[in-house]
């Protein structure tokens, strides 16, 4: 395991936010982007109960011609929103979700227009400063594509967008996810900058938020010379340039997907690997905290954060640990439409806050992103996420 932390570091959890920064000015502006998406519109087949539901029988319109609309904000949300950490951008895992009627949107909207034209109603919610650009992983995006996302979105906005799974995959894949070969291609650094890196920081530039390198899971040949894998990631980190030019709020995260990278042999180099990543080129970098039955709790993770203190905070919280590792299906089955609650994780939602609050409270960055499958609906986690910070 990484060295004990220090007081410093321990006490890190328990910082306090600091003052608001300065509201955005172009907000204006970004509302009144085309919402004319055609291909360029984002996947939408990618990987407590509230009150705040319509009620049971509350008519609904469907629309699939007018503009998709905001609901309008409550003054409870306005006021969590008001007082979250100025540093956090929080939201979720892509937008096109037709149950978050009454939640996000307005009205009932068609998950092909939602997919189309719903990021700037997506964006106007108040607690939602960032949003993950999963579809990126499947097929690389072009500078064009991320400027028009980047258009629609207010000034202090920030995205989260993952690595595409040419550079993060071991493997290539056949369509049903199952290994058909080894990727010649995997932990590039000439195709990580070709085709991440440079078309992420030309079209978003400053809204550029948290890039992320998810490491698919490895074959057992992998595993069994992570070593030699941990320097290869390493390098690949380090080679990126410096993001601060175009993107100041821009990070690096190292996303894994094999608990052996925090087993007490491992970790320590993982560490390292990543602090003299940060030296060469002098870009905050990582470890993203990845909340799936795949790696540990996240009490279990944040050592090896304490050991890269101090530096930004990125997690992505994906799934509810009683699904299992493989339960995302499932867990996709049983909570559409994604409206309500149905599995609340009280217990990760603590620890996750007090990690927010004492990273934002320090003056780093967070970005922290919520997937439907973690409790059910992931707007109503990011309010309820905002209330538990609202407490400590």
């Amino acid at each position: 395991m990484p060295a004990s932390p220090t007081p410093q570091q321990t006490a890190l959890f328990d910082a306090l936010p600091l003052p608001a920064e300065p509201a955005a000015q172009d907000a204006q502006q970004a509302r009144q982007a085309s919402d004319q998406a055609g291909p360029l519109a984002e996947d939408a087949h990618t990987h407590t109960q509230r009150k705040a539901v319509p009620a049971r029988g509350t008519p609904l319109r469907r629309s699939r011609t007018a503009a998709v609309r905001a609901a309008p904000a409550d003054a409870r949300i306005q006021a969590l929103a008001a007082a979250l950490p100025p540093r956090l951008r929080m939201g979720t895992s892509s937008w096109h979700f037709p149950g978050w009627a009454g939640l996000v949107w307005e009205g009932d909207y068609a998950e092909s227009q939602l997919s189309r034209q719903g990021l700037i109603a997506y964006a106007a919610h108040p607690l939602l400063r960032s949003v993950s650009l999963d579809r990126a992983f499947y097929r690389p995006l072009s500078a064009q594509q991320y400027a028009h996302y980047a258009a629609q979105v207010p000034h202090d906005f920030r995205f989260v967008v993952k690595a595409p799974s040419l550079v993060c995959d071991a493997l290539v894949r056949a369509e049903d996810g199952r290994g058909r070969a080894p990727n010649p291609l995997f932990l590039s650094p000439e195709l990580a900058l070709r085709e991440f890196i440079q078309p992420a920081l030309q079209g978003l530039g400053h809204k550029v938020g948290a890039l992320v390198f998810q490491i698919s899971p490895l074959p057992r040949a992998q595993l069994a010379e992570l070593p030699a894998l941990i320097e290869r990631i390493g390098a690949l980190l380090a080679a990126m340039p410096p993001l601060a030019p175009a993107a100041p709020d821009g990070v690096l995260a190292l996303e894994v997907r094999d608990a052996a990278f925090l087993a007490p042999g491992h970790a320590p180099q993982l560490a390292q690997a990543l602090r003299t990543a940060r030296q060469a080129r002098g870009n905050p970098i990582t470890y993203c905290l990845g909340l799936h039955a795949k790696m540990p709790p996240i009490e279990e993770q944040l050592p090896l954060l304490r050991a890269l203190w101090p530096g930004p905070l990125v997690c992505r919280w994906n799934l509810h640990r009683r699904h299992g590792a493989y339960g995302y299906e499932s867990a996709k089955a049983e909570y559409a439409p994604f409206n309500r609650l149905q599995d609340p994780d009280p217990e990760t939602r603590a620890h996750l806050a007090r990690v927010i609050n004492g990273t934002c409270g320090a003056g780093q960055n967070a970005y922290v992103t919520i997937n439907n499958k973690a409790e059910g609906s992931a707007p109503l986690s990011a309010l309820e996420l905002a209330a538990q910070l609202g407490r400590l």
